[in-house]
């Protein structure tokens, strides 16, 4: 595993469940709450041994049947691709979750192991009761993010970044969480778009064994990058848009997510937009391009407010701010020209 200059900074929890959610969004960086789900009963029995964790899990199991990626021992439990990038290194199977997790522990000795790693699974649709016991106070700052869980065996989730907020919480067994700025994209030389491992891009960047001769640039990351290792019961705030390199080290992983995202709910993905600006405006010729890149520092990037600063307030339309009104507005011309 490489070595970054940094580790992530530690915040006290005043009591289990207690998130200080407010600090957290506030400082925009990540940070690690030691102890934060200690008193979960999934962490609980994952302290007492792996069977315990396995079966608890299994006792809120509703049988609808579940999504899990697989991969034979060869792919190192990285989810990834194959050598020339043309494929993933893993196949997506439906099966039952009671199952995957008997078939993980009939491996927990093996090294390596196959992949087994059901992700981002939302506990109200297979494990409904679950919730209730293993529940962060969100609500009390005026957000509800539905929980979902991760469970596996040693698998790695390449570099990647989240557009929403992230609170992972480790429940059984050890992580290692590496993070990044958002800036340091440019040094960890992204995959492509589409196939991708998880719906997002990850760094093709293997952090094991790391090609320096061929992703130079890396070393500049990881001058700027960060890192913790969490224990069970213990919780990590990502922010939106920053990067992070996660590792299972235990042979049997399990942890618990909330996404939200501090936009109105009317305000979609931006990454639409990333994939239109592509298609319409990187292969234009460089002067148009470089225009191009003047009009959004105009409407887009620019302070708020300035592109229509000098207009009547009524006369401004789609250059006020937007509510759900003028967001319904927008997505049908948007659906107008695009089917044209």
């Amino acid at each position: 595993m490489v070595d970054v200059a940094g580790k992530i900074r530690e915040i006290p929890v005043s009591q289990p469940g207690h998130l200080p959610l407010g600090e957290l969004l506030a400082s925009g960086q990540p940070a690690v709450l030691r102890g934060l789900v200690r008193d979960w009963p999934l962490v609980r029995k994952g302290l007492e041994s792996d069977t315990q964790a396995r079966q608890y899990i299994a006792s809120f199991y509703n049988d609808r049947p579940i999504d899990f990626s697989y991969g034979g021992p060869e792919a190192r439990s990285r989810a990834f691709y194959q050598d020339d990038f043309s494929a993933l290194n893993f196949s997506v199977r439906r099966g039952q979750l009671d199952r995957v997790l008997e078939e993980i522990g009939q491996h927990l000795a093996d090294d390596p192991p196959p992949m087994y790693y059901v992700a981002s699974l939302p506990l109200d649709y297979c494990l409904p009761g679950m919730k209730a016991e293993h529940d962060l106070a969100f609500r009390d700052h005026g957000v509800d993010p539905p929980p979902s869980i991760w469970i596996g065996n040693r698998t790695i989730a390449s570099c990647h970044y989240d557009a929403p907020n992230n609170v992972a919480c480790v429940a059984v067994g050890r992580r290692r969480f590496t993070v990044f700025p958002p800036e340091q994209i440019f040094n960890l030389y992204p995959g492509p778009l589409d196939p991708t491992p998880g719906g997002q891009a990850v760094s093709t960047v293997d952090f094991a064994h790391p090609e320096f001769e061929r992703y130079p640039r890396f070393r500049e990351a990881l001058a700027a990058g960060m890192s913790a290792e969490l224990d069970p019961g213990d919780a990590i705030f990502v922010p939106s848009m920053w990067w992070h390199h996660v590792e299972g080290l235990s042979p049997f992983n399990t942890l618990v997510n909330y996404w939200w995202s501090s936009a109105p709910a009317f305000v979609p993905t931006p990454m639409n937009a990333l994939l239109h600006a592509m298609w319409t405006v990187r292969d234009l010729p460089e002067r148009e391009r470089l225009a191009w890149q003047g009009v959004f520092e105009y409407y887009v990037f620019g302070p708020p407010g300035r592109a229509g600063e000098h207009l009547p307030e009524k006369s401004r339309g789609m250059l006020n701010p937007f509510d759900e009104t003028r967001a319904r507005q927008l997505r049908a011309f948007l659906i107008n020209k695009l089917n044209r």
